[in-house]
């Protein structure tokens, strides 16, 4: 299993599979070109559900940011053809004066800003944690009495906390820019930024509902941040990326805990989604929303769980209920956009996390069904869903519009 690093990627909205990806994707074969000439245009070709969705989440505008500038580049789009490797399939052309095709490359966006091929596989990066399943690294916590999060530094090094603070820094100001900002989303919805408003209204009734209030406002501001292409931190999606900062920064206020303990949380909750994207997915395109808001929900609600002084079985039980809970959550976009109904469930889902801490902290960590097994299980209702109902806005809320 690879560094929590794939995890926790540091960019701009509003989607790591259909912009992320493809910014990087874009970048790559630039430098894998470097030195032909003379390149007179580019051809991009878009499949499947990076073609069906990609309008509404800019997949072309972060091509074209990054293409464009050295030559025109012409986008073609291709939602009904889905390419065996993945459904978010790119192929990147170059042309020379002669309108000769000179270099072409073909590359997938797999979830969460990661990219791969048969060749080239970012899922397959250097191998430094020895065990992939929270079973095993559980019955390790329990045996030796360390925690998950000091089997992330075992694993990482310690230069591990250095990247968690900066994560914890660009999710913490996401947080105030989005409570500041006012107006319309883009991409023609009409719908109005709610975080402020949210947090107003939040703060006029007593202590419960104040509480729950501010953990909508804040999930609210990191997702319409991301919704507007602002900065934010993939945790494990683009479109997931407000859950994880609403809890831990509403647990900060509220608690007051140190930052010290906020890194260690998102170490731990980084080690869960870790394992759902090796055992399974984190990519709406390839297993819906439960791959996106319910592996948030489930890393919210270990680190949640940490933070309150879980077990190494309570924290479990935490993330297994928070994953349990999303399962066969589609991915249905409206207008292809990560509006509707994604920033409505980041806030949910930053509330059910808190819910799942809750629940098993009044347990003692004993439980049936054991998050690696709610993680294959994810996979294979994943492996089931029609294509309709994964990022294709072809099927669910998308169609009723």
């Amino acid at each position: 299993m690879e560094s929590i690093k794939q995890i926790y990627r540091i960019g701009h909205g509003p989607s790591s599979s259909h912009t992320m990806g493809p910014r990087r994707a874009a970048q790559i074969f630039l430098e894998r070109i470097k030195g032909l000439q003379p390149i007179t245009h580019f051809e991009v070709t878009l499949y499947g559900s990076l073609a069906a969705t990609g309008k509404g989440h800019m997949t072309d505008v972060a091509i074209l940011d990054v293409l464009k500038p050295v030559a025109p580049t012409e986008i073609v789009w291709e939602p009904k053809i889905f390419l065996p490797f993945h459904p978010n399939g790119m192929l990147f052309k170059a042309f020379d004066n002669a309108n000769k095709e000179i270099a072409n490359w073909t590359i997938f966006s797999i979830g969460g800003g990661t990219l791969a091929n048969e060749e080239y596989n970012e899922q397959k990066a250097e191998e430094i944690y020895e065990m992939h399943t929270i079973r095993d690294i559980q019955r390790w916590c329990e045996a030796t009495g360390h925690s998950y999060w000091e089997y992330v530094e075992e694993c990482e090094g310690p230069a591990i906390w250095d990247y968690l603070a900066e994560v914890w820094e660009v999710m913490q100001e996401a947080v105030r820019r989005g409570l500041e900002a006012e107006g319309i989303l883009p991409g023609g919805l009409g719908i109005r930024r709610k975080a402020s408003d949210y947090m107003i209204r939040a703060k006029g009734f007593g202590s419960s509902i104040k509480s729950r209030g501010l953990v909508y406002s804040y999930a609210l501001a990191v997702s319409e941040e991301n919704a507007c292409g602002g900065k934010i931190v993939t945790a494990p999606t683009c479109g997931s990326c407000g859950v994880m900062p609403a809890v831990l920064y509403h647990l900060k206020i509220t608690r007051e805990f140190r930052d010290s303990r906020i890194l260690r949380a998102l170490a731990t909750a980084g080690l869960f989604g870790n394992v759902v994207r090796t055992n399974a997915s984190v990519s709406g395109a390839e297993v819906g929303c439960q791959g996106e808001v319910g592996v948030a929900c489930a890393m919210a609600a270990g680190a949640a769980s940490q933070l309150f002084g879980g077990t190494p079985a309570q924290i479990e039980y935490s993330s297994e209920m928070g994953l349990e809970h999303h399962l066969g959550l589609t991915c249905d976009p409206v207008g292809g956009l990560v509006q509707i109904p994604c920033i409505e469930r980041n806030a949910f889902a930053a509330a059910r996390a808190l819910d799942a801490n809750t629940f098993a902290n009044f347990s003692d960590g004993k439980h049936r069904v054991s998050f690696d097994q709610v993680v294959e299980v994810m996979r294979q209702t994943g492996k089931d869903l029609p294509s309709l109902y994964k990022e294709t806005s072809e099927g669910g809320l998308a169609k009723e519009w």
